[in-house]
């Protein structure tokens, strides 16, 4: 499948404050080697994608205090689009298909979070191919990660009948997505083996999503195409500055995905390959994120200290001890999720230093 005309966005936005205290507002887990590689997450997924396309068809959607760290993580990046303030994804998303509709009209545009962990790149490769030989029908593709068992922390896409697409052998049809379930339905759905979690991985041509955005999302879809013609004139900034902040703020899913598979118009892609978006430590402690000086005593876990600091744990079972130069996190694997907790009560007290 020619991958000439394919143009990679990705969003990089948010705070991962499930994994305070190493993300923080001014440097999101994004910009942080979480898996010791020596890259960072954003820049993994520049490397997985620079495999399928040149620099210039690699895009990054981020906000103004991320940009300047962005463009240093990435000095290949030409398409870097600031977006004035957080409007969620699909005004992230749409704003770089809009740009790039105009440039290259009917491109096939994918959008790849900036703060997932993939193994097995070649399958993510494969994934990709048929996610863009199926966009290229006029359909819009998502890649559905296979489960690895009864997770509540994802979403989930039903798939139905079989397509008959070349290039796109195993697409088939999504018969619905489904927001997280509670673990007796996941279990169900991983028992049934027609579901897959959703990574919020999409593929479709630009045009197509315009149109669709045109039909869902008029008002959203006039102001992108305002900003969009604008772009590459001197009135860009000002045009970008006035009609941003009027966007309606909404996700790709509720704005495109889940109403347009009602309609038929939305196929899955499975994709084969280790994935994991690091939601929380839990997720980190799976991929072995405790740092190399740690003592356990009768006790396990994740302990990782960014300071240099050397942490004993002693007696404790699925501990979670997390310690930086200005903060120390205490938890439990169990209670991962509600370290997003922390960060709004700081900031409720006045500590916005450590947020």
């Amino acid at each position: 499948m020619s991958l000439e005309s394919f143009h990679a966005v990705i969003p990089a936005g948010g705070a991962g404050t499930r994994l305070w205290p190493l993300s923080r507002a001014s440097r999101p887990k994004f910009l942080l080697d979480l898996t010791g590689s020596g890259r960072t997450l954003l820049q993994e997924t520049w490397d997985r994608l620079i495999t399928l396309v040149p620099a210039d068809h690699i895009h990054v959607v981020t906000g103004p205090t991320h940009a300047p760290l962005v463009q240093q993580q990435l000095p290949e990046l030409t398409g870097l689009f600031v977006e004035p303030s957080p409007r969620d994804s699909m005004p992230a998303i749409g704003l770089a298909a809009a740009v790039i509709d105009r440039r290259h009209p009917g491109a096939i545009v994918g959008s790849f979070a900036a703060d997932q962990v993939i193994s097995d790149v070649s399958a993510f490769d494969a994934a990709v191919r048929e996610g863009v030989a199926v966009a290229a029908t006029g359909l819009v593709a998502t890649i559905g990660i296979e489960p690895r068992g009864p997770s509540t922390a994802f979403g989930y896409i039903e798939a139905g009948e079989l397509l008959s697409v070349a290039d796109a052998p195993s697409a088939r049809a999504v018969t619905q997505f489904v927001e997280k379930p509670d673990e007796l339905t996941a279990s169900h759905y991983v028992r049934s083996g027609s579901f897959s979690w959703n990574a919020g991985m999409f593929v479709t041509r630009s045009d197509t999503l315009l149109g669709h955005l045109a039909r869902l999302q008029p008002h959203l879809h006039a102001g992108l195409d305002r900003i969009a013609a604008a772009w590459d004139t001197p009135d860009g900034p000002a045009e970008l500055q006035a009609t941003w902040p009027s966007l309606t703020p909404i996700a790709i899913d509720h704005a495109i995905a889940e109403p347009v598979s009602l309609e038929g118009g939305v196929a899955v892609v499975p994709g084969v390959f280790g994935w994991d978006d690091l939601g929380d430590f839990a997720a980190l402690h799976a991929l072995g994120g405790s740092s190399a000086d740690v003592v356990w005593v009768d006790g396990d876990g994740l302990a990782r200290a960014e300071d240099g600091t050397v942490i004993a744990v002693v007696g404790l079972r699925d501990a979670v001890v997390v310690r930086t130069a200005d903060a120390l996190l205490v938890t439990t694997l169990e209670h991962a999720q509600m370290v997003k907790d922390v960060p709004a009560i700081l900031k409720r007290i006045g500590r916005d230093d450590l947020v």
